[in-house]
């Protein structure tokens, strides 16, 4: 089932934080590199994560988390931003650990697409490691089109060389 949060307080904040377990860790050493004690730096990270939402990405009332839930756990989720009418910019998308390689990214991608698809013709950008070849490779199969070597961040407006630009356009 997919769900769309529209304001955080529709936030289930274990069961997010559930599905972005792994990048999370890994963000210890990114933001607090002095602490030693993996829990406590990932409960740091995980309230850096939460507040972020809480008071800059649904302060725009137009942005958008999907999630796309089975049987009562978050599986999945993406930020989608509204960057300006029918133009959307992608992030976050991620997969629980124990539940990737079964096509959940997709399927969530997919759905997000058809949600928007009843509003319109739209574009969503989407950048994305080059490294990253499963990330890839999904959102190839749900429609999307490499357009540049070079990332563009629509939030930070910036370039970045180790990620590519992706864009998924429909029009009715």
């Amino acid at each position: 089932m997919l769900i769309i949060i529209k304001d955080y307080k529709e936030i289930d904040e274990r069961k997010l934080m559930d599905v972005y377990a792994e990048g999370n860790y890994e963000n210890v050493e990114y933001f607090f590199p002095e602490e030693k004690n993996i829990a406590l730096g990932i409960k740091k990270v995980e309230e850096g994560f939460l507040d972020f939402l809480r008071n800059e990405f649904f302060k725009n009332i137009n942005n958008r988390y999907y999630v796309l839930e089975e049987d009562g756990i978050w599986i999945s989720a993406l930020r989608l931003h509204i960057i300006k009418n029918n133009f959307y910019y992608l992030e976050a998308l991620e997969t629980r650990v124990d539940y990737r390689r079964r096509g959940y990214a997709t399927k969530l991608l997919e759905s997000v697409i058809n949600e928007l698809k009843k509003y319109g013709s739209f574009i969503i950008c989407d950048c994305v490691s080059k490294r990253n070849l499963a990330s890839l490779e999904t959102h190839k199969k749900c429609g999307f089109k490499i357009v540049a070597d070079k990332g563009y961040d629509y939030l930070q407006n910036e370039e970045n060389e180790r990620d590519y630009s992706l864009e998924y356009e429909y029009k009715e």
